[in-house]
């Protein structure tokens, strides 16, 4: 039997969010601001309303008609408060006003009150030159009615929920929740609170999983731990492709004989990939069982960690309209020296320190403590080696998440 070559990153990835491209959610839901934080947007937001929708003052000071300057001292005829409407500006005088006052209609500059002279019998004298528009904030200086302010496809975080409610709006449409079956695998597992059998394990996946599905705005449905059964692993499979868009596993997908979820898609499914150049995570699974994608990551602890956050979290912000899925990353110095060439590309956990990336001193596939000191991963070429100080790709953790 000839040897499986190993899939590159990026070819997984393409394969990836085409399958999810395929696959967007056409449906969406009208939700309260309150509770749209993490979601995407499912249609444009377009401006009802001008921003700002009248002139305003940026300053605490005084509006004038600069044509008056040379009758100044200036009687001070009205004052502006933030949320009052002015009277229009008398001629020969000018208007005390404060920070996004709206300008009475009349004037054309506003002088901030640390230029200002206050006479005794109040008038005000200005004491440096001045110029039309001087710290005023036009009508529509943010944006005009009409105007795209977010696209279809974005998600909505504090400033774009700001965004809508700088133009009157209580709720928007978002695209629906993708529902994901969170399921692990393995006779090893143990849910935290029961008492451990000999030979068992914590299931610390699910926990890392869930939270990070409902992160992305997924609705997830806790499969629970399945055995390593092939039959039981069908049926499984059979029941969750009902109410799913996409199952994801952890566990099972090498090529062991306990390894069911992988011999269960390679039997019964459409494999899509199996097997990647990557480290750690090269058992990643991806397929169909029936019409439901599924994503069968390793059961490793980091394994589930880096593919999860560099292949399954790119596909689920796909599926939901998002267009620009990938991570911001950006060039730092390797604080270490990295001499063994592998075939496949590493992701190594990695902490900043004085802007060089200092790497957890235990970088196995097993450890989930590294994830909780590092600040994100940097990423290691295939066939490449480095020493201290070389540039490297790094990728923070809370891009990820």
């Amino acid at each position: 039997m000839s040897k499986i070559p190993l899939m590159p990153v990026e070819d997984a990835l393409d394969q990836l969010l085409g399958m999810a491209n395929e696959q967007r959610l056409a449906d969406s839901e009208l939700l309260a601001l309150d509770d749209a934080r993490g979601r995407v947007l499912a249609s444009d937001l377009v401006a009802t309303l001008d921003l700002p929708p009248w002139p305003n003052s940026a300053m605490d000071g005084y509006a004038l008609n600069l044509v008056d300057l040379h009758r100044q001292p200036l009687k001070v005829s009205q004052k502006v408060y933030a949320g009052l409407a002015p009277d229009t500006l008398l001629p020969g005088t000018c208007a005390r006003i404060f920070t996004g006052a709206p300008l009475p209609p009349g004037a054309t500059c506003v002088e901030m009150q640390e230029n200002v002279e206050v006479l005794e019998d109040g008038r005000v004298r200005f004491l440096q030159p001045l110029k039309a528009g001087q710290n005023i904030r036009a009508q529509g200086q943010e944006n005009r009615v009409g105007d795209i302010l977010l696209r279809a496809g974005k998600r909505l975080g504090p400033f774009e929920l700001a965004v809508a409610a700088g133009q009157g709006l209580a709720q928007l449409h978002v695209v629906r929740r993708p529902r994901v079956a969170l399921l692990s695998t393995g006779d090893e597992l143990v849910e935290p609170g029961q008492p451990l059998r000999p030979g068992s394990i914590y299931n610390s996946n699910r926990v890392l999983l869930g939270h990070w599905l409902r992160e992305l705005g997924c609705e997830v449905i806790d499969a629970g731990i399945l055995p390593d059964r092939p039959a039981q692993t069908r049926l499984k499979l059979e029941q969750l492709q009902v109410s799913a868009d996409l199952i994801l596993t952890t566990g099972g997908v090498s090529a062991g004989d306990a390894d069911c979820l992988g011999q269960v898609l390679r039997d019964n499914g459409k494999p899509l990939l199996w097997k990647l150049a990557i480290k750690p995570g090269k058992p990643l699974t991806v397929g169909h069982f029936g019409a439901v994608p599924v994503i069968g990551l390793p059961g490793n602890p980091t394994s589930a960690l880096v593919t999860f956050g560099l292949l399954a979290r790119p596909y689920l912000l796909r599926i939901q309209g998002v267009d620009d899925v990938m991570p911001l990353s950006f060039t730092v110095n390797a604080g270490f020296d990295w001499h063994k060439a592998g075939g496949r590309r590493e992701y190594l956990r990695v902490r900043l320190e004085a802007g060089r990336a200092v790497l957890y001193p235990n970088q196995s596939s097993g450890v989930l403590l590294g994830a909780t000191w590092a600040d994100g991963l940097v990423e290691i070429p295939e066939n490449s080696t480095h020493n201290l100080g070389d540039p490297l790709r790094f990728i923070p953790f809370n891009e990820l998440f």
